[in-house]
């Protein structure tokens, strides 16, 4: 009985959090990629750099730091004309996905992780991130109808309670 009522406020937390798959990267991740393309720079080769900056990238939009994810999300832009291949092309925008989910994106989300889908139709990460994002948005759109709901009772509640206080008065 008590694993089942652990299991309910777990689903019930993981609802209300938006519990899901993706993962987060703490600060010191960060720092220590930032590090690593500040050592990059300073004559490195140019696939070193490149690859230094896409763990940065990684790093930025995982992090739990708004800031770091726009950091990231500028950086992954600025860097998708420079790709040369489908494979960084795909990557980038995944990364970028990611970026813009962690923001509350979701729509700008879905269109990269379709547009990922387009290069790869069966890479099950940016499968996956999808049916996340469409988690969100469904249950998004169920917490904005519940609110929804109850503001319309209250008003319904407070207008009934209005006009039977002015019935007594009469």
């Amino acid at each position: 009985m008590d694993a089942k009522i652990g299991n309910f406020f777990e689903s019930v937390e993981i609802f209300f959090t938006g519990g899901d798959q993706i993962p987060w990267c703490d600060s010191d991740i960060v720092t220590g990629c930032e590090r690593e393309v500040a050592e990059a720079e300073k004559g490195s080769s140019d696939e070193l750099k490149s690859e230094c900056i896409m763990r940065l990238s990684w790093a930025l939009v995982h992090s739990r730091r708004p800031e770091d994810v726009q950091r990231g999300i500028a950086m992954l832009e600025a860097s998708l004309g420079g790709s040369n291949s489908p494979l960084q092309m795909r990557e980038k925008m995944y990364l970028l996905a990611v970026g813009y989910y962690r923001s509350g994106d979701y729509a700008r989300s879905r269109q990269l992780v379709e547009r990922c889908l387009e290069i790869e139709p069966d890479w099950r990460q940016a499968l996956t991130l999808r049916k996340t994002i469409e988690d969100k948005i469904t249950k998004d759109g169920v917490i904005g109808i519940g609110i929804a709901a109850t503001a319309i009772t209250a008003v319904g509640l407070l207008a009934g309670g209005i006009v039977a206080a002015l019935s007594r008065k009469k």
